[in-house]
């Protein structure tokens, strides 16, 4: 902590009450400023996002007048230039809205595959899966939802004007960003990779030597693309030269993405699923997301149950915690992919008898083993490199935003004359039956390949409220750890009574059915509960962190408090 001097008051107050002073003041100024994975309460709106150039692209649009959906676009599209890893033009996501007077609406801009996708475009002539294929190279991306989500968002809600929101991103690309320290690591271990599939050259390969912190990287033909997009919207996307690009790409590497996948896609409105929790509702996103049936099922298989009083990760609830996940992973490996080609059991899965029915068979003496564990008869038929953030304005309008384009760097394809990547995201329909994916998840019917078709996703952008007003904007990256991480964070601040940041903070653990292990983060768990657990034959696997939780709770002064995850380079602001 930097020192600070106060000798005006040295004769006023005493040394103690100078040091609580000194500490006061500092943290004060400490939690005004970006970049510094800082919590803070603000007045007048407040954005929390992945990276901090991204974080102030947003804080500036709410200071000029502009609104959390105006915020939320100029926000995506910064997020694209600062943190290519997983913001993106080259991907899609989700976003759930919730107006100041209450009214809510979701937006989904999920990829697609393209139209000439087969069932078995990643199975060898033996029927085996090629995992490779779906993950690395042109034939593992699908149609790129990103820009027809923010002009979707803009059209409906934007207040600003469309050029003042992508301009900020144009010049970040054009005129270059000073990288941090984790940037640099990640793209020195990515050059390999990077040279392999851009065998042309990329903005993210430097010219001479190692990337260092604070190197500016500037991305030109990114720049192009982004003024395309700032002067013609979609056209400026799908349609025209980075089409050309897109399609030129594809053919250099065999992929399958067409002019007409481009000029066909749509972001689409979808009405948002609504439960509620100990008198709080939650607001979250339907299919083609899992990620907001799964949410609501592991709140309603948890609510019967004292967690207060038992304690934030105490060996009860993490049992308990762990076998409502064991449990709902099961269902949605079954039930769940892109409602406009399968049948979802939506409102099945949602009724609290059904949930309350799904863990009856739940012993505290002994971990349900889950190959015992099926997905439930209810009479019917994702890397951990997401971004998310969550807005909220001066009126007091929300977003919570998740985009991917999957894994780290998503297929590793940078669009040559677009200076963007693709995305990967055909690893997450299920390529076989039983064959899991990137994140070790495994699918059925439901997520087979097809073209038109949304993969499933578990992304969770979520928004709470309480008594009518709003009380939470919350989401995270992470694969399938987002519903889990989405799901301990709620109960950090609802059952625990964490601020937002120590919530975000608190070390996580997750569970998916399969594999049948306890994933869990370094020092997530203690000796003893660790052994207790392992008794009752959890199996224990200490792993990196789990997810980059980015959150906004509405204090009862009104105000809005910020937890950015030090997972990252995680940034927050306000006003």
């Amino acid at each position: 902590m930097q020192k600070i001097i106060i000798p005006r008051f040295s004769k006023v107050f005493k040394p103690k009450t100078l040091i609580v002073f000194a500490f006061i003041l500092n943290y004060s100024c400490v939690s005004g400023q970006l970049g510094q994975n800082n919590s803070g309460e603000y007045k007048n709106g407040a954005v929390v996002s992945a990276h901090p150039e991204a974080t102030a692209v947003g804080v500036e649009i709410l200071k000029k007048g502009g609104n959390a959906v105006d915020a939320a676009v100029a926000v995506q599209f910064a997020l694209a230039v600062v943190y290519p890893n997983a913001g993106n033009i080259g991907g899609g996501g989700f976003l759930v809205y919730r107006s100041a007077k209450g009214e809510i609406n979701s937006l989904d801009f999920r990829e697609k595959g393209p139209g000439l996708a087969t069932k078995d475009m990643f199975l060898d002539e033996q029927g085996n899966a090629i995992t490779n294929k779906s993950l690395y190279g042109h034939l593992a991306s699908g149609v790129p939802g990103s820009v027809s989500g923010m002009v979707e968002a803009h059209k409906k809600y934007g207040k600003l004007k469309w050029a003042d929101l992508v301009e900020p991103a144009y010049k970040l690309a054009a005129n270059g960003f000073k990288i941090t320290a984790k940037q640099a690591g990640e793209l020195n271990r990515m050059k390999s990779k990077f040279q392999q599939f851009n065998p042309l050259g990329t903005a993210l390969i430097k010219d001479r030597g190692d990337w260092a912190t604070g190197d500016l990287l500037i991305q030109k033909e990114l720049a192009n693309t982004l003024k395309l997009i700032k002067e013609k919207g979609n056209a400026g996307f799908y349609e025209g030269a980075v089409a050309d690009s897109i399609v030129a790409e594809m053919k250099r590497g065999g992929g399958i993405i067409s002019k007409a996948d481009l000029k066909n896609y749509k972001a689409v409105w979808r009405t948002p699923i609504v439960g509620n929790y100990r008198g709080y509702k939650v607001i979250t996103m339907p299919p083609t997301s899992s990620g907001g049936i799964a949410l609501l099922q592991l709140l309603q298989a948890v609510e019967p149950y004292p967690l207060s009083r038992w304690g934030l990760n105490a060996d009860s609830t993490i049992q308990l915690m762990v076998e409502a996940e064991r449990r709902v992973y099961a269902d949605r490996a079954k039930h769940l992919g892109d409602p406009d080609f399968w049948a979802v059991p939506q409102k099945q899965l949602l009724e609290n008898s059904y949930n309350k029915n799904r863990m009856s068979n739940f012993t505290w003496d002994k971990a349900t083993p889950s190959s015992a564990i099926a997905a439930g008869n209810v009479g019917a038929k994702e890397s951990e490199q997401t971004t998310h953030f969550s807005i909220v304005d001066r009126e007091g309008n929300a977003v919570s935003l998740t985009t991917t384009i999957n894994a780290a760097y998503g297929s590793l394809v940078v669009v040559k004359g677009a200076g963007f990547l693709l995305n990967n995201e055909m690893d997450d329909f299920s390529v076989k039956p039983g064959t899991p994916n990137l994140f070790g998840l495994v699918g059925g019917e439901a997520n087979a390949v097809a073209p038109n078709k949304r993969m499933l996703s578990s992304m969770t952008p979520t928004i709470l409220e309480k008594d009518g007003q709003l009380f939470m904007v919350v989401g995270t990256p992470g694969g399938s750890t987002i519903i889990t991480s989405v799901f301990q964070t709620i109960l950090n601040v609802i059952d625990f009574g964490k601020s937002m940041q120590a919530a975000v903070d608190a070390k996580k653990f997750h569970h998916q059915w399969l594999p049948d292990r306890v994933d869990v983060e370094e020092g997530a768990l203690d000796s003893a509960t660790q052994q207790k657990l392992e008794a009752k034959g959890y199996t224990i696997f200490k792993r990196g962190s789990i997810g980059r939780v980015d959150a906004i709770l509405r204090t009862k002064w009104g105000s809005y408090q910020t937890g950015a995850d030090p997972r990252g380079d995680d940034a927050a602001g306000g006003w």
